[in-house]
């Protein structure tokens, strides 16, 4: 966090589950929910990374983030994680990856691994963390979709079709939680610097794409993704819900 960055005194001591959470766009959620003095759990399967981020986060002066090793695709071992991390009052559906792929080589066995990497987990993730916030009567869910697709992306029909659904099943949760008080919205990430977008995909060529595509020209890093999710689990967000809520610069 920055100096001047909100606090949201709502967040203390709040259970906070982030999918995806040891790089990237999630490691930034995390660590921006223990500095609000949240409760915050995450999973992942880059065990290293995990190690590195929980140290950084308790060497701040934070609490320790708890961790377990989980492959989202596998739902029997996505609940069992949930179960022993929980009950949260707040799930981040972070995890994705945005694997390039040629429409022409996708198999059907392919076709259903993008989607089990990208969409299929948040459904079971919601519905193994939301009884608990039914019990509490309070709860938010914050998904994450993309940019992508509304730009008309191409090169990876899998992942786009799969954040496009997001968007859907967002606004589907949102009805059917509305009665308990759980919000559900929809993120959609811009083109965020992480390492990984840098190292495979940024060059002048991309980036100047970028800078005229954007309204903000600035580009756009994990901490201002994570500032908005700050906010959409914070009680300030009360009445926001089955929203879709864009930070890319005001590109799409």
């Amino acid at each position: 966090m920055q100096p001047n960055d909100a606090i949201y005194p709502s967040l203390r001591d709040r259970a906070v589950l982030v999918t995806g959470g040891a790089s990237g766009i999630g490691a930034a959620i995390v660590a921006h929910f223990a500095a609000q003095g949240a409760r915050v759990a995450f999973v992942d399967i880059n065990d290293a990374a995990a190690g590195s981020l929980c140290a950084e986060i308790a060497a701040a002066g934070h609490p320790r983030p708890a961790y377990l090793h989980t492959d989202l695709t596998d739902i029997a071992a996505l609940r069992a994680a949930i179960a022993a991390l929980g009950p949260f009052q707040v799930l981040v559906n972070n995890a994705g990856h945005d694997e390039r792929h040629d429409w022409r080589k996708v198999t059907p066995e392919y076709w259903d691994q993008r989607l089990a990497v990208n969409l299929r987990h948040q459904f079971f993730a919601i519905q193994a963390a939301a009884p608990a916030m039914v019990e509490a009567g309070a709860g938010s869910i914050i998904n994450f979709g993309s940019t992508s697709w509304h730009l008309g992306q191409g090169g990876m029909p899998a992942y786009t079709a799969s954040k496009a659904a997001i968007e859907a099943l967002t606004r589907s949760f949102a009805r059917d939680l509305g009665p308990y008080r759980i919000r559900v919205n929809c993120v959609l990430p811009g083109w965020i610097m992480t390492e990984r977008q840098t190292t495979l995909w940024l060059d002048a060529a991309s980036d100047a794409r970028r800078e005229a595509g954007q309204c903000l020209k600035d580009r756009l890093y994990p901490p201002d993704v994570a500032r908005l999710v700050l906010w959409l689990a914070a009680d300030d967000s009360r009445m926001a819900t089955a929203q879709t809520w864009t930070v890319d610069g005001g590109w799409i």
